[in-house]
């Protein structure tokens, strides 16, 4: 333990699934205390049982949806009592209907319009409403999992032969989500509070291996990653190693982007 994030109270939204719980984990490792906020309360203490027994104390259950005003405001009221404070906030929720990520030819209008208002709608809304706590007890951080489909366009020939594509809805909300963090780190000056981004590279998640070995022919080495590789980073962000970064985007994708 590194006793970088000693004491901070991190809430990490969608913290019961493949990215968040790793997050939490990371979070409880250097001395912080992770709350697992999730739509999903049952999957949330599941992923907090897990988390103390190495870690007692170092996470918590939050019930939240990050689409639904009352649920956020409630949720910030809630963990501020139960923690005493809250330090910052991993923006890393990934609400979508049903009907996400069809080819582009296919994606109806309502849906793309449903999906973005679900996911980079939330995103502002959270990062709203915690302005305004974080205005209130004296300063605070944010950080928005964003992606690096959010800064370069999609490389649509390492889907070929498999059942996946790089869903349109994607490419607009995560490039969004880079300028709402430069709009709230901008509007946000002097109030000691902080927005920056992650964006991460492909995550390992049972892909087929000719999109793997595809991908991994435009990386320097690994390829896709796993939520392991991402933990510093968000520490990083997380610490105060970074308090003179703000409006940032920290791209880690073992060089595919480039």
């Amino acid at each position: 333990m590194s006793g970088l994030l000693k004491g901070k109270r991190i809430v990490v939204t969608g913290g019961a699934g493949l990215l968040g719980r790793t997050f939490c984990t990371a979070i409880a490792e250097h001395g912080g205390q992770a709350v697992v906020a999730d739509r999903d309360l049952d999957a949330a203490k599941c992923a907090v049982d897990a988390i103390v027994q190495q870690y007692p104390a170092g996470a918590v259950a939050a019930t939240l949806d990050i689409t639904d005003k009352d649920s956020v405001d409630r949720m910030i009221g809630d963990v501020h009592v139960r923690c005493g404070r809250i330090d910052a906030i991993v923006n890393n929720a990934y609400p979508r209907n049903s009907r996400y990520g069809r080819r582009m030819e296919e994606v109806e209008y309502a849906d793309f319009c449903d999906n973005l208002g679900m996911h980079l709608g939330g995103y502002f809304l959270v990062m709203q409403r915690f302005a305004d706590y974080f205005k209130r007890t004296g300063g605070g951080n944010m950080i928005n999992v964003s992606s690096i489909y959010g800064v370069v366009a999609p490389r649509f020939d390492i889907y070929e032969g498999t059942p996946m594509t790089m869903p349109v809805e994607y490419a607009a909300i995560k490039s969004g989500l880079l300028h709402l963090t430069r709009y709230f780190a901008q509007y946000l000056k002097g109030s000691n509070i902080r927005v920056n981004a992650l964006s991460p590279g492909g995550i390992l998640d049972r892909q087929p291996e000719a999109f793997l070995a595809r991908y991994r022919d435009l990386c320097a080495d690994k390829g896709m990653l796993n939520p392991s590789d991402l933990a510093g980073s968000l520490v990083f962000l997380l610490s105060d190693l970074s308090r003179h970064v703000d409006g940032q985007n920290l791209i880690v994708d073992d060089g595919f982007s480039l």
